[in-house]
């Protein structure tokens, strides 16, 4: 609980320093007026920009100025707790007070989305948002009709209770998808550096070269856990996004196969 709180606190205010380090006051002119003069604070707006152009605006439109706080918000509280999970606080204090690891206490430290109570209160919220905002964007009826998946009325009783299904399975596959994977590295990270000792039982030379493997191969995994705490963050807020934009009109579509281009007229001389 500590350590969402925490990761909490570091996204709310972490983001209102980037915001603060966006400088609009500047006597620059241009596009350089609103570049921020932090790299930090530049990163995190690059960020920022490309989740809501590229991976959210094209599935939800219209609405995704005023949707995209809520998955800005997801994607950095989920990376914030990924990435404070691969600092080994909770081993330090273990390394202090050896007696806490029997007693599974520590006052700080571990991942906490590698809890799955964690996970399905992420995908609880998820559920939700995704729900309230297609009854707002379809409205009841339009929200009851879409559990129908435009089927004739007979297949309703077959139809409606599989939607109802596939509405539960998202957020748990949410909440699982987050929950399985950030332990797994955990995992391996921990059997390649119990090697780093092991290998001293055969004699000096196995030992150490023993030790160097286990010790590079750990720093790789641990370079892939950082891009896996990225990935699996905006594998959540992305799918999000997505089951978002399902339940949304799709009658004023309009393709581009159904419209028929004029034939261009020939000019002659």
């Amino acid at each position: 609980a500590t350590q969402l709180v925490v990761a909490g606190l570091i996204t709310v205010f972490g983001l209102k320093w980037v915001v603060s380090h966006i400088d609009t006051d500047s006597d620059i002119d241009g596009p350089d007026r609103y570049v921020p003069r932090n790299k930090i604070a530049h990163f995190i707006e690059l960020l920022c920009t490309y989740l809501r152009d590229e991976i959210v605006r094209p599935l939800l439109g219209s609405r995704t100025d005023r949707l995209m706080p809520f998955f800005w918000s997801l994607f950095f509280f989920i990376l914030v707790t990924n990435l404070i999970g691969l600092i080994p606080i909770l081993d330090l204090q273990y390394l202090l007070f050896p007696d806490w690891k029997y007693e599974h206490k520590a006052l700080f430290g571990g991942t906490a989305t590698q809890s799955i109570f964690v996970t399905a209160v992420l995908a609880l919220c998820a559920a939700l948002f995704i729900n309230l905002n297609g009854i707002k964007e379809l409205g009841i009826g339009g929200y009851l009709h879409h559990l129908t998946a435009g089927a004739p009325v007979l297949l309703w009783p077959l139809i409606v209770p599989l939607e109802i299904i596939g509405t539960i399975i998202k957020p748990v596959a949410l909440a699982n998808r987050l929950f399985a994977n950030m332990p797994a590295g955990h995992i391996l990270l921990a059997q390649l550096l119990a090697f780093t000792g092991a290998g001293f039982g055969a004699g000096l030379g196995i030992g150490l070269l023993v030790w160097v493997a286990a010790t590079f191969g750990g720093f790789a995994i641990y370079l892939l856990e950082i891009f896996v705490g990225f990935l699996q963050a905006f594998i959540f807020m992305f799918l999000t996004a997505v089951f978002t934009s399902l339940l949304s009109h799709h009658d004023d579509e309009h393709h581009d196969e159904d419209v028929v281009a004029p034939e261009p007229e020939i000019a002659v001389a």
